[in-house]
């Protein structure tokens, strides 16, 4: 009898068609609606995707669960699941060189003022770029030589720090880990130092995963321990920065520039005061997507369902008690 693999996700067709070509003894059903959803899961063993705890609860022959993405916060609430023998994997490690291009990409706009010469060029003005760096005041900077901070070494920091060694950056890091410092990072913490790196960094990139102790860490008396000169880059997981003390720091001037890909809750409230920060750019949770992404995320789920059905052990396993 043919295993039953649930899809709850929408999933790109050509890579969808690559799996069902390699895997013909699976049975393959995609459900995107809730109520279809829980009847599906019913049967299923596995599942690509996500489930709510709703679904989880008539899922009694699963097994093993594949996250589409590296972020698992909506299963590791499942207090259930969490309890049961069923694995969870994520595709971590796929999304982050899109990641980190996207990264840089915000950065460079920010440094270079780009979004305020797009604004120019769709008025036909050709600005002198002498009097509109002195007239803005926030004059456009080079990355050479300045400091980067990451918080959080995983893999999406990592492939930050990796580019950011080609701009000749100094590179520090901090993470709740222990392990050995690559040759291209000057200093790695543990992150009981991220004070330190707050006041050290001309650039801030928040990388870690979004669990309960990550929730909230860049609050206000945080944030405040960042040069006014320092740019924060957040693409990881919403509810890490305190929003309103960000766009409060931003409207007062004590922060050069932030850009945020992730937010607490998403989408965006209308009434976020993000919308209205200076100096700030606002991306739709995007920064992973790209179709580097979507082949690679396959290849990890190919790589593990193949070891499933073989009984081998899965990679990208989730600690489903801390929650990455």
């Amino acid at each position: 009898m043919d295993m039953k693999l649930l899809i709850t996700v929408p999933w790109d067709e050509t890579q969808l068609l690559r799996v069902k070509q390699a895997f013909p003894s699976v049975e393959f059903t995609t459900e995107l609606s809730e109520d279809r959803i829980q009847q599906a899961v019913e049967d299923a063993e596995v599942v690509f995707g996500d489930l709510t705890r709703n679904a989880f609860l008539k899922a009694k022959k699963v097994r093993w669960i594949q996250c589409h993405g590296a972020g698992v916060n909506k299963l590791v609430a499942i207090p259930e699941l969490i309890e049961s023998n069923v694995s969870i994997t994520n595709t971590s490690g796929a999304h982050a060189p899109t990641i980190a291009e996207h990264f840089f990409g915000t950065l460079i706009s920010l440094t270079r003022k780009l979004p305020e010469l797009y604004v120019a060029q769709q008025r036909e003005e050709w600005v002198n770029w002498s009097e509109w760096t002195e007239k803005i005041g926030n004059r456009p900077i080079s990355l050479l030589g300045l400091t980067l901070g990451v918080i959080g070494f995983g893999n999406i920091g990592r492939a930050i720090a990796e580019r950011a060694a080609a701009f000749q950056m100094k590179i520090i890091a901090v993470d709740i880990r222990e392990f050995a410092k690559p040759p291209y990072l000057d200093e790695l913490w543990k992150l009981e130092n991220l004070s330190q790196l707050l006041k050290q960094a001309d650039v801030v990139a928040v990388t870690v995963p979004g669990t309960p102790e990550t929730a909230g860490l860049l609050n206000g008396e945080a944030l405040s321990l960042m040069k006014p000169t320092a740019y924060l880059g957040v693409v990881s997981r919403g509810g890490v920065v305190d929003e309103h003390a960000l766009a409060d720091i931003l409207v007062k001037g004590r922060l050069a520039g932030a850009a945020l890909d992730v937010f607490k809750s998403e989408p965006l409230r209308g009434d976020s005061p993000l919308w209205k920060a200076p100096n700030l750019i606002l991306t739709p949770h995007c920064s992973g997507k790209s179709e580097y992404t979507n082949t690679a995320a396959t290849s990890i789920f190919m790589e593990n369902l193949e070891r499933y059905l073989t009984g081998n052990q899965l990679v990208n396993q989730v600690n489903k008690e801390l929650g990455f």
